[in-house]
């Protein structure tokens, strides 16, 4: 059997030596050695487009501001730009193939972007890609720049663009959950302390709460997102700007500001900004607040739907597989677990985050590779999560009225609603006795002379009773001197 043709191939050479590259790669020697240096993860770069598309930009900021400032001629500044905005297009994005997890700093990332790029132009301007002595991944592609200033950037801008389908997802789980709450706005039910009976409340005000801890995290996430616009570009090596031009750093970020439409500013002192990664560490920290409350409300929907006959039974999620293998009917709540699991992995990518941020030594930061695989990883687990729980379980919540009004109607803890007129003591006797006879709290209570039947009525209502409406004084129904000790 003939063997099939050797793959056709172009030779690079770097420092260390030469390599053939498949002649149809717009990658080159440099991502070459990285793929073989760092294959731990098995999944690229590219499996986070924002930060293929940050890459981009800064090269494309820098290939104008380079021309601007007259470091590049306009031809290869003008073949870098319109490469780079192939790849903020969406082209190319298969050709960033290092791995998220890598040593160097993210050296390995930014000379995948700048060999991609370049071939990209070399092709534009009808050359054949590897023609480094036309245009050049780091004489002309790199031209004023650093991997350390590059990287960081490219990340906080990629960041800022994920984030923004974060915050998209975010607001419409919030306003499920808000729609939830009017739907169910007449629901009368038990309310909990340390899983115990507590007061009444209406399921409304229940799924209420929820709507409004997702719009407190949408404002936090909303206002952390600013951290992410401070950059160090013209900062090179270790923030003395060694090798660029005095003009370039007020330029680059002029194009940039443009290029993304993002409020970016320079750092006031490039070389802590080069070596600090607080941003990244406290934007994590956000995330991670995020995920805990968007738990906590996933473990409160398992509660209230479990059962559903032994368990509190009071909420139906949707039904949208099969729940064991064994029980034949068994439903498990699938789509609250996933999130909560995703929550737990938050939680453990920021632990990472401060772990790495901690790590980092003198001028540089090695690990911002894993920072902003664990950040991006994050966010986009957090989106998915949220669509997931919003589509396939929240939009199709029931209430189980009939079981909510059986668990109030039987309930001691309506009693606390006539205390202002009964005073502590008699309601906690009264308590004692509807738990141990499973009689009636109105009926103790009017049988007691304490309260008239048509008062008792009124206080014990549902409006009353969840606090949609209010009292502003305890009024004594019957006067002291005709209450019966109890």
């Amino acid at each position: 059997m003939a063997s099939a043709a050797p793959t056709p191939t172009r030779t690079e050479t770097d420092s260390l030596g030469s390599m053939e590259i498949p002649v149809d790669a717009y990658w080159g020697i440099h991502t070459s050695r990285a793929d073989a240096n760092f294959p731990i993860s098995k999944r690229p770069i590219s499996v986070y487009p924002d930060l293929v598309v940050g890459l981009a930009m800064v090269k494309q900021a820098s290939a104008r501001a380079n021309r601007e400032i007259g470091v590049l001629d306009h031809e290869r500044a003008d073949l870098i730009d319109r490469a780079a905005q192939r790849v903020i297009d969406g082209e190319f994005h298969e050709q960033f193939t290092v791995g998220v997890i890598q040593g160097g700093a993210g050296t390995s990332t930014n000379m995948n972007a700048n060999e991609v790029i370049t071939n990209i132009a070399l092709e534009l301007a009808g050359r054949e890609k590897g023609d480094y002595a036309f245009l050049s991944p780091i004489d002309h592609t790199n031209r004023s720049q650093s991997t350390n200033d590059v990287y960081p950037t490219a990340v906080k801008i990629g960041l800022s663009l994920t984030l923004r389908s974060l915050l998209e997802e975010l607001d419409l789980l919030r306003l499920s959950f808000l729609g939830k709450s009017r739907e169910f706005h007449d629901v009368l039910k038990v309310g909990r302390t340390q899983l115990q009976d507590a007061v009444p409340m209406t399921l409304g005000q229940e799924f209420n709460g929820f709507a409004t801890t997702l719009g407190y995290d949408h404002t936090r996430l909303t206002e952390n997102a600013s951290l992410m616009f401070e950059i160090n570009m013209g900062a090179t090596a270790i923030g003395t700007g060694i090798t660029t031009h005095p003009g370039y750093a007020p330029a680059v970020l002029k194009h940039l500001r443009e290029i993304t439409q993002l409020d970016l500013r320079t750092a006031g002192d490039l070389v802590e900004a080069t070596s600090d990664t607080g941003s990244f560490m406290s934007f994590s920290s956000t995330l991670k607040r995020n995920a805990m409350k968007l738990s906590k409300i996933c473990n409160d929907l398992r509660l209230l739907s479990s059962g559903p006959q032994a368990g509190l039974g009071e909420i139906n999620l949707p039904a949208m597989q099969a729940g064991s293998s064994i029980m034949p009917g068994k439903v498990n709540p699938v789509i609250p677990e996933v999130v909560n699991q995703v929550a737990f992995a938050v939680a453990g990518a920021d632990m990472t985050v401060t772990m790495a941020a901690e790590a980092g030594q003198l001028q540089l930061n090695a690990f911002e590779p894993v920072i902003a695989h664990s950040i991006f990883q994050s966010i986009t687990w957090m989106r998915q999560a949220m669509w997931t729980l919003r589509v396939n379980c929240v939009d199709g919540i029931t209430a189980n009225r009939d079981r909510l009004g059986a668990m109030v109607g039987a309930s001691v803890g309506v009693i606390t609603a006539l205390t202002p007129f009964i005073g502590y003591a008699a309601a906690a006797a009264l308590a004692k006795t509807a738990l141990l006879t499973n009689r009636s709290v109105a009926d103790l209570v009017v049988e007691a002379g304490l309260m008239s039947r048509d008062e008792v009525v009124k206080q014990l209502s549902p409006a009353r009773l969840s606090g949609l409406e209010t009292i502003t004084a305890a009024i004594p129904v019957i006067s002291p001197e005709d209450r019966i000790e109890v």
